[in-house]
């Protein structure tokens, strides 16, 4: 899955209801200031963090994330946490909420069960740092909500683990209603294993049929528009050698229209310069592990026109040369 979180101008009402002036905080997270007025909006795992970490700055209330991950108003949910408040049990709605949560971001919600304990985590897949304690709290904020909501109040977690230091422990312990340990080597909420297999009092297969029917629709549609991206992709790395990569190029070699291509492009959130510079950047790491290869002919298949072109992408992507890198990678291999 390609490193974009789908968003919504949702988020910025959300946002300016806090009393958070959304000009500011864009300007503070380093995005564009007409992020919100895109009709789709799209931003990678980093953005997606500076957004939350600058949030949390600008935030006079420590319990922000507590408060988002609560909001279950059947107005304002997504039909995800719907999906999974009409479940059977919850250890059959974090089985939902985790299949479906594929369908806006490259985020995993992992679900470790054991004889006595069941752990909930959030994973980035695309993640390069930690992840803002903001967006901990709402994520395990959420399946708590989904939890307590099905079960009518009924399923209390044994304890939360998170990787701060210890900050706010009364305010967390007094609405996960559990012992929170800190300085932890995950960010985790603990059930208890048989609470998995407790009945949801708000059961609905009636109305789980039809959300579930949309879901997976959109489910089947997103990973179709995706795999656009990775078709031409695919189509790149056979063809770049030697030659500058043109949309036309790729799109007589998938059979389509360069405006067919095109389109189908901007709805799945891509750029055809976007795909090139990560198929190059992929390659050449390849590439480059190769010692037989020399740099010029590392250019050449990856049809930049010269060496010096090559390395100035080179040095724009991995913020050291092509030459250093190999010394550092190669080394490491053996």
């Amino acid at each position: 899955m390609p490193d974009r979180f789908r968003i919504t101008k949702a988020w910025a009402q959300r946002f300016a209801a806090e009393k958070i002036s959304v000009p500011m905080l864009l300007r503070r997270a380093g995005l564009p200031a007409n992020l919100f007025e895109q009709e789709k909006i799209y931003v990678t795992t980093a953005q997606v963090f500076a957004i939350w970490r600058t949030v949390a700055e600008l935030s006079s209330d420590p319990g922000f994330g507590l408060k988002l991950g609560t909001e279950l108003r059947f107005e304002r949910s997504h039909p995800v946490s719907i999906a999974g408040v009409c479940s059977r049990t919850f250890g059959d709605a974090l089985q939902r909420l985790a299949r479906y949560k594929q369908l806006t971001c490259p985020e995993e919600i992992r679900v470790h069960r054991k004889a006595q304990e069941t752990s909930v985590e959030f994973f980035f897949i695309e993640a390069k740092e930690a992840q803002p304690d903001i967006m901990v709290d709402l994520g395990l904020s959420w399946i708590l909500c989904v939890g307590q909501r099905g079960s009518d109040g009924q399923i209390t977690p044994l304890r939360l683990e998170v990787t701060r230091p210890v900050r706010h422990r009364a305010l967390l312990e007094r609405h996960f209603g559990c012992q929170v340990r800190f300085n932890s080597d995950r960010n985790a909420l603990v059930f208890r294993s048989s609470d998995l297999d407790r009945p949801f009092v708000t059961q609905n297969e009636e109305l789980l049929t039809i959300i579930g029917t949309h879901l997976d629709s959109e489910l089947k549609a997103g990973n179709a528009v995706l795999n656009v991206g990775q078709q031409v992709k695919d189509t790149l790395k056979r063809s770049l050698a030697g030659k500058r990569p043109t949309l036309q190029g790729v799109a007589q070699e998938l059979g389509l229209s360069t405006r067919t291509l095109q389109r189908r492009l901007t709805d799945a959130g891509f750029t055809f310069q976007q795909l090139v510079e990560e198929t190059r950047r992929e390659l050449a790491r390849r590439y480059l592990k190769q010692r037989a290869v020399e740099l010029p002919e590392v250019a050449f298949l990856l049809g930049f026109e010269d060496a010096n072109s090559f390395f100035r992408a080179f040095q724009a992507w991995e913020r050291t040369s092509p030459t250093e890198w190999r010394i550092r990678h190669v080394a490491a291999s053996h």
